[in-house]
This record gives structure tokens, C-alpha cells and sequence, in this order.
């Protein structure tokens, strides 16, 4: 079982956070311990009215914060990355506005082997300095918004752009670090929405996909191509459950829930450029209730057969999310929730069987979360009364050890990250905060 935390990431800068969710196997795990129970929290908010996305690190010091604009209807988006200082939060450099090609959604960063950073927003990708001056900008060939970014073990850079059911097949596009293709974009099988994630095994080097109604595995060698070997369906067309996010790969498995294109996904991917409106809809708003009748499901998919299972852990009709699963193995604990509903679930996987271990009802969880196996701890955002909390979740029993309010009018599906300070960093439309336990 390979841990992200625990190995050097090929491809990317020496850092311990150098991309979204810690790594390409989106494990989410840190190292060390926030140790919240004999602690107090202190909050660090500051609103810039922008669609903060996620923070990365590249040196230790070094904290860079990405993210674009909520522009969905008015002035023109763009994209941006700040270098700001992981201690007060206040901007040290700052990019000129990037163009994204009119797209309104949330893109990725990451720190690449070669020290620069690497950002994808809209239909364009963008080489920046440490010093957040633009090396090498590049529009993509798919005049589509891309979700997510990796950096392949020999650093060469994939991104994917995103489409709903009914709108064609997804495209996976790979650059060098020069932001040169290295291959015509890869044509996938059908559409994807979630953003991908890779494994690398004495196998090879593979990229998970989540699909409109299977989960993909793409071969990467001088060019991709799909391990057809592996392609487990979890939904059909027109199903009545909705698409996957992208998937958690960790102790032999894909973990990933359904109900994810909710009415705000499919309000913004209506349009093209995506997002961008005359008229902002009344279906932007995540809280909206489910397209579809399905309860909100966490499915395990075994990486070496098409065996998979799935547990309903909440009793609600219509469950959404716009955040994927994490599981942690160590305490054979996966954690699922349900956004629309309100819920957060811990599933025991003893045994190779999906049990409720317990729950919690009242906290709305939305975003990527952080875990620190060490110490049990479970790092996540609770949605309550028009305003987002933190949340420290001891992960064997699902007590609540710390909640704070962040300041934060809107909650949405995007990253925290787990600095080095005893802190974690949060990210959403129009604030970002730091909060550190002493």
C-alpha cells in the first residue's frame, strides 16, 4: 500500500504539499498531528471577494494561493496566483490576469519539479515563477474549462476538460514542463466530470477517470491509452443517481461517491464559454434540491478486478456532494458525507465489507478535507446558518474535538491544505482563512 505522505512525489517540487490533496493518489493524508484536544483555535479571514480555489506549497516558507473569479455574469473572468505569506496571509507577489478564455470554473495549481508553478484555468495553462512572474502561458487545444491538473513521474503535466452527460467525450491533454504537447489530446471513451487521479505500481503508471458510467483506467507510456482490463460501470445513462467527483486511490481501491452534477454543475456547463451568463440562474446555488431521487452513496472499487460495493448511509432521498471521499486504512475508515441533505459518515471497511461505523447529523460538509492518521484527526468544513465552519472530527468515533467559525458567507467544494505550523488553510468563493491550534 503506497502512501503519498510517505514517498517523494516524482514529478513535482520537494515539498509536502506541493499539489491538491497532497498528492496524485488524492489521499488527503498529512503527516504529524493538529493534537486540537488540548489546544485553541485562533482564525486568520480575510474576504477578497474571489474564487479562492487551493493553496500549495512549494519551499517551506513558500505558500502559493490560486484561484479565478466568480464572473458568471459582468466583467470578464481571469485566473491569478498569489504568493502569500503562511503566517499573516498578506499578499507577497502577485500574478497579472491570466487568461482562462472567458470559462468561469475553479482550475488547480501545482509546484512542479522544475520550481515553477503550474496552473490551469479555463482553456489555458500557465508556467509562473516563484516570484509569480508568467514564464510560459499556453491556450489548449479543447476550448472546454479543465478540472485539475497532475504532474506524471516524468514530468510531464495532464490536465482534463470537464463535461456533463450528453455532452460528448472528455479529453485529456499532456504537456512537458515547457508547455509543449507532447501528443495529439487523448479522446476518452465518453465524458468525465470529476478530476483525475494516477497511480504508480511495479504495473506502470496509470490515470483513474471517472466517466458517465464507468471508471476509467488510461495506460501512460509515449502516449495514452485505455487498460481495457478495467472498467468498472457504477451508474447508466439517465440513471437515477447522478456522476462521480474524482476518486480517493488508497489500500488496493478507488473510493468515490455519486450525486455529484447537481443543478449548479449543470447550470454552468450549459453554457459556453462554461459559466458565463447574461443572467446569473437561480440554479447556481448548490443548496437546490438533488435532479434525482438516489440516496448518497460511497462506492469501493477494487483496482485489480471490476469488483465493486457501495453502502447508503444516510436516509435521505437526493443526496449531492461536490467533494470526493477519503479513506483512511490505517483505522480501516472511509469518510463520505452528504451536502445537500447535511451528514458526515464514518464507514468501517473491516474485513472488506462497507459498515456504518457512526455519523454525525448536524454539520453540512462540503470540501475537501485533510486527514492526520496519527493522531485520528479528521480536518473538514461544516456549512451552518449562512456561515462555514472548521471542523476537527476524531475519526474512531466521529466526536466533534474543535469548530470554529471562519467568516466565510459561502461554502463550496474546494481544498484545504495542512501547513506547517500546527494550521491548516482554507479556500473558498470570496475568503480564505488560516486557522492554527496552540
Amino acid at each position: 500500500m503506497i502512501k503519498d505522505r510517505d514517498v517523494k512525489l516524482e514529478g513535482y517540487f520537494n515539498s509536502h504539499w506541493p499539489v491538491e490533496c497532497g498528492g496524485n493518489r488524492r489521499q488527503k493524508a498529512a503527516n504529524g498531528s493538529l493534537d486540537v484536544r488540548s489546544k485553541q483555535a485562533r482564525v486568520q479571514s480575510i474576504r477578497n471577494e474571489r474564487w479562492n480555489v487551493m493553496t500549495i506549497f512549494r519551499e517551506c516558507e513558500e505558500l502559493f494561493l490560486g484561484g479565478t473569479l466568480p464572473s458568471f455574469t459582468g466583467a470578464a473572468p481571469f485566473g491569478w496566483i498569489q504568493k502569500i505569506d503562511p503566517q499573516t496571509l498578506e499578499v507577497i507577489n502577485e500574478t497579472p490576469q491570466l487568461p482562462c478564455g472567458d470559462h468561469v470554473w475553479c482550475g488547480a495549481i501545482a509546484a512542479h519539479q522544475n520550481g515553477n508553478i503550474i496552473k490551469v484555468n479555463g482553456n489555458f495553462m500557465h508556467s509562473i515563477s516563484n516570484q509569480c512572474e508568467v514564464e510560459i502561458e499556453k491556450k489548449l487545444p479543447v476550448d472546454q474549462a479543465h478540472n485539475g491538473l497532475l504532474v506524471l513521474s516524468d514530468g510531464s503535466i495532464v490536465t482534463k476538460d470537464l463535461r456533463l452527460e450528453g455532452q460528448g467525450r472528455s479529453t485529456i491533454t499532456r504537456l512537458n514542463d515547457k508547455l509543449e504537447l507532447l501528443h495529439e489530446p487523448f479522446v476518452l471513451p465518453e465524458g468525465s466530470m470529476g478530476r483525475i487521479a494516477s497511480d504508480k505500481n511495479d504495473d506502470g503508471e496509470f490515470i483513474y477517470i471517472p466517466g458517465i458510467e464507468k471508471i476509467w483506467k488510461i495506460k501512460v507510456e509515449e502516449t495514452l491509452s485505455v487498460d481495457e482490463s478495467w472498467s468498472p460501470t457504477y451508474r447508466s445513462t439517465n440513471d437515477d443517481q447522478g456522476l462521480s467527483w474524482d476518486g480517493c486511490i488508497s489500500d488496493g481501491s478507488m473510493w468515490l461517491m455519486n450525486n455529484g452534477d447537481i443543478d449548479s454543475l449543470r447550470a454552468i456547463y450549459s453554457t459556453h464559454p462554461n459559466g458565463r451568463f447574461t443572467k446569473a440562474p437561480k440554479e447556481l446555488s448548490w443548496r437546490r434540491n438533488a435532479p434525482w431521487s438516489c440516496k448518497q452513496r460511497l462506492y469501493k472499487f477494487d483496482l485489480h478486478s471490476n469488483e465493486f460495493q457501495f453502502i447508503e448511509p444516510f436516509e435521505k432521498s437526493g443526496g449531492g456532494i461536490i467533494a470526493p471521499p477519503v479513506n483512511i486504512p490505517e483505522h480501516n475508515i472511509c469518510v463520505c458525507w452528504d451536502s445537500i441533505n447535511g451528514g458526515l459518515a464514518g464507514i468501517d471497511t473491516t474485513a472488506k465489507k462497507l459498515d456504518l461505523s457512526w455519523k454525525i447529523d448536524d454539520i453540512r460538509p462540503t470540501m475537501q478535507p485533510v486527514v492526520f492518521p496519527e493522531s485520528k484527526e479528521l480536518v473538514i468544513n461544516s456549512f451552518e446558518e449562512n456561515d462555514d465552519k472548521l471542523v476537527v472530527i476524531d475519526l474512531t468515533n466521529g466526536n466533534i474535538l474543535s469548530k470554529v467559525s471562519l467568516k466565510s458567507p459561502l461554502a463550496n467544494g474546494m481544498f484545504l491544505t495542512p501547513g506547517l505550523n500546527n494550521d491548516i488553510f482554507y479556500c473558498s468563493t470570496r475568503t480564505v482563512a488560516r486557522v492554527s491550534w496552540t
